[in-house]
C-alpha cells in the first residue's frame, strides 16, 4: 500500500482481500516509505503503521514489510525498525549500487540490525543495467532497462544470492523470469563473481546506477 493514514491502509488492504478472493494474505508492505512528510503521517497513533499491526492481530495478514528505492532507503528503513518490529524491508541491491560508499555503510548498518532482529531483506534490481535513454519509445516491461546477456544475469543473480541473508525478488519484466530462475538454481548460485568480473560486465554493457542521491533519486 502507498497509503499513509489509517483508515485508507485499512481500507486498501480490505479491497485486496475481495479482490483476491481470500481471507487473509501472507504480507501486506508499506511502499517506498522515505519522504520524512510520509513517514510522519505513516507512525502517527491514527497511521498506517498502526492500523496494519491492528489488521495482523486480527488475521489479516500474517506479516507487515515496507518497501523502498533510492540511496535513503537503506538509512530510512533503520529508523522504521526504530519505530515499529517490521517482518520484512525490501531495496535496491546490486554491484554498482553497492560500490557507492554511503549507500553501502548504510546497507551493511541495516543488514547487522536486520540479522539481530530476524528481519527478512528482500532485494530489487539485481538485473538491472540502467534507466532507458531519453528519447527510447520502445516497448517496456519495466521503467528501468534490464540486462539482456545470460552471462551477466548469472553474475548479477550470483552476487546477491552469495550473501546467505539476502531474498532475491524477480523483475516485472516477465522475460528475465526464466533466466533469473536458471540462474538462481545452478550449482554455483551462492558463489560470488570476482569483483573484476563484475566490473567487466558493468564495462561491456554499459550498467550504471539506477539511483544517485540526486537527480535520479525518484522513478
Amino acid at each position: 500500500t502507498g497509503e499513509r493514514t489509517g483508515p485508507a491502509a485499512r481500507a486498501q488492504l480490505e479491497k485486496s482481500l475481495e479482490r483476491l478472493g481470500v481471507d487473509h494474505v501472507d504480507m501486506i508492505q508499506l511502499h517506498n516509505l522515505v519522504e520524512d512528510h510520509e513517514w510522519d503521517v505513516a507512525f502517527r497513533p491514527d497511521g498506517a503503521v498502526a492500523a496494519l499491526a491492528k489488521a495482523r492481530d486480527e488475521g489479516l495478514t500474517r506479516f507487515i514489510g515496507v518497501t523502498g528505492h533510492g540511496l535513503r532507503i537503506a538509512g530510512m528503513h533503520a529508523r522504521s525498525l526504530e519505530r515499529f518490529d517490521f517482518d520484512a524491508v525490501l531495496l535496491p541491491y546490486n554491484f554498482t549500487l553497492m560500490a557507492q560508499p554511503g549507500y553501502r555503510h548504510d546497507v551493511e548498518a541495516l543488514l547487522e540490525t536486520c540479522a539481530e532482529r530476524n528481519v527478512a531483506v528482500q532485494t530489487i534490481k539485481a538485473v538491472a543495467r540502467r534507466r532507458w535513454p531519453d528519447g527510447d519509445d520502445g516497448r517496456h516491461f519495466s521503467w528501468y532497462e534490464p540486462l539482456d546477456d545470460g552471462g551477466a544475469i548469472d553474475r548479477a543473480v550470483r552476487y546477491v544470492l552469495s550473501n546467505p541473508q539476502l531474498f532475491l525478488n524477480s523483475s516485472s519484466d516477465g522475460r528475465l523470469l526464466r533466466p533469473t530462475l536458471d540462474a538462481a538454481s545452478a550449482p554455483r548460485a551462492t558463489t560470488r563473481p570476482a569483483d573484476d568480473e563484475l566490473q567487466a560486465d558493468v564495462d561491456a554493457h554499459g550498467i550504471e546506477p539506477l539511483f544517485d542521491g540526486a537527480a535520479l533519486e525518484r522513478i
